[in-house]
């Protein structure tokens, strides 16, 4: 599908980023090379007048993405993740970004929901109300089941949304292809790499079992913190367009005034919020990867309530406790172990000096902790750290970019809270926590066990596997043996034959 039928979907998005203003906001927070801005032009102005005209209440980049619908709002929530590509300022403007889209009709839902699961609604559900929120991939209904009376909701995607994202997908991966031949400069964003991941998150997220799964796991994980709440999943009434879960009841987060009225202990529940984050990111290395206040509500017996898991992050165990160790040097002020700890992981190369890096950690560093306690942000620590390791050679890990993003959004939530709240303070405990229960003899005995379990179940193969590699050893290299003329005019031959292709075919 990625043909020249996609150049008029790349004509209409080039029109409304310039009727709206978004095309040279975007071009320089690229750093767009000319040939592309060239191109951008030539693409979007001519055609202006076929742009979509937006809401001109937002600004430029907002209100071109609005306008152009759910896959480009999809797609500006997943930049709003990767300030390594376009810039904190735009991720930031990005962030801001929301589903405001206008429902489909609750008979098309419940049709939808008979469909997929093979029941009569009304046999189900005593009650299904209209649409209370919709968002560009699906929406949600407050229903409640007969059998039982629980309060659930019912998530509906939007009907025929998977052909839709995937045609304008098509036409995102003819737009990274473009850039990557007109603009040979800009392939450091790898925008095709980009497109390819985008296409991967959707694809996710067009099927609500992998949501379902993720929250599933998610609810396991967290069943023991206290004062922390997932709704509860009913697999039996969840299917690949829908998902049904229990309703949870509460104050939301961003309702500031009504949780004020609850008489609620402000500064003792931002502190859980931030220490809530950090402990599930770095126990289970699974974490809520979009906890803003709009996923987030207080219950009436004080927990902390969080749903939507459209985005979840995952960090591996060896990840968890470099970053760990890396938060831990910083709360310290020791950053030549800081420093230490980046090349120890192999996230700089060895051939760097270590002592310039750790003096480039403490010009970091030293100006946020010279700020008073309520400017203090692990989030903006973190963002400018991974400005300075990739000046040192470290490519982007986007494991640890959606972190540090999450870690600015859950700072922003607490901090709307609590305005007071000293970010270091709340999480100083969590983080010395961890190092102490992974990083201390404990954890080296606990590794060991591991090794040595890992040792007995392999056990058997291990002699076989070392007289073979002996016998390797004890064998005399061979000797390379030249190529006779025939092989070297086959070569010849193919490689003719490949470049001619290319030339017909390009």
């Amino acid at each position: 599908m990625r043909g020249p039928h996609n150049i008029w979907r790349l004509i209409r998005t080039g029109a409304t980023f310039e009727r709206s203003g978004a095309m040279r906001v975007a071009l320089d927070a690229l750093d767009a090379p000319r040939s592309l801005r060239i191109a951008a032009r030539i693409l979007g102005w001519p055609f202006a007048w076929l742009g979509l005209k937006g809401d001109p209440s937002q600004p430029p980049i907002l209100r071109a993405l609005t306008a152009l619908g759910p896959a480009y709002i999809k797609f500006g929530q997943l930049l709003s993740t990767r300030p390594d590509l376009v810039g904190e300022d735009l991720a930031t403007e990005l962030r801001v970004l929301q589903d405001r889209l206008p429902a489909f009709e609750r008979a098309i839902a419940k049709a939808e929901v008979e469909r997929e699961l093979g029941i009569r609604l009304d046999d189900v559900f005593s009650e299904f109300s209209e649409p209370i929120a919709a968002a560009s991939l699906a929406q949600v209904h407050k229903a409640k089941l007969r059998a039982t009376g629980e309060t659930v909701a019912v998530k509906v995607l939007r009907p025929g949304i998977e052909r839709a994202f995937l045609r304008d997908v098509d036409a995102f991966h003819l737009a990274a292809w473009m850039v990557s031949l007109i603009a040979p400069q800009a392939r450091r964003l790898r925008p095709r790499e980009v497109i390819k991941h985008f296409e991967g998150v959707v694809l996710a997220e067009l099927d609500l079992r992998t949501e379902a799964s993720a929250g599933d796991e998610f609810a396991e994980n967290t069943a023991n913190d206290a004062g922390f709440t997932v709704p509860k999943l009913h697999w039996n009434l969840s299917a690949r367009r829908v998902m049904t879960s229990s309703w949870a009841d509460g104050v939301p987060l961003g309702d500031v005034k009504a949780l004020a009225a609850t008489g609620y202990d402000a500064h003792e529940f931002a502190t859980r919020i931030i220490q809530l984050f950090l402990r599930q990111a770095l126990r289970d290395g699974l974490f809520h990867g979009d906890m803003h206040q709009g996923n987030l509500k207080r219950a009436d017996n004080g927990d902390l309530i969080a749903y939507d898991f459209g985005i979840m992050g995952r960090i591996d165990p060896y990840t968890r406790r470099v970053y760990a160790e890396i938060l831990m040097g910083f709360l310290h002020r020791d950053y030549r172990r800081t420093a230490e700890v980046h090349f120890e992981a192999g996230y700089v190369p060895a051939d760097r000096d270590i002592d310039e890096f750790a003096q480039a950690l403490r010009a970091v560093a030293a100006p946020i902790f010279g700020h008073n306690s309520t400017q203090i942000s692990i989030g903006r620590l973190l963002a400018h750290l991974f400005e300075v390791t990739e000046r040192f050679g470290m490519e982007a890990r986007t494991e640890l970019i959606l972190l540090q993003r999450t870690m600015v959004v859950v700072e922003g939530v607490a901090r709307s809270l609590d305005p007071t709240l000293n970010i270091w303070d709340a999480a100083r405990p969590v983080v010395e926590a961890y190092i102490r229960d992974n990083l201390g003899p404990r954890a080296m005995l606990r590794d060991l066990g591991s090794t040595m379990r890992v040792l007995a179940r392999f056990g058997p193969h291990l002699p076989k596997l070392a007289e073979t590699l002996l016998q390797k050893a004890a064998q005399p290299a061979p000797v390379p043996r030249r190529k006779p003329l025939s092989a070297w005019l086959g070569l010849g031959v193919g490689l003719a034959f490949g470049a001619l292709a290319m030339w017909l075919f390009t």
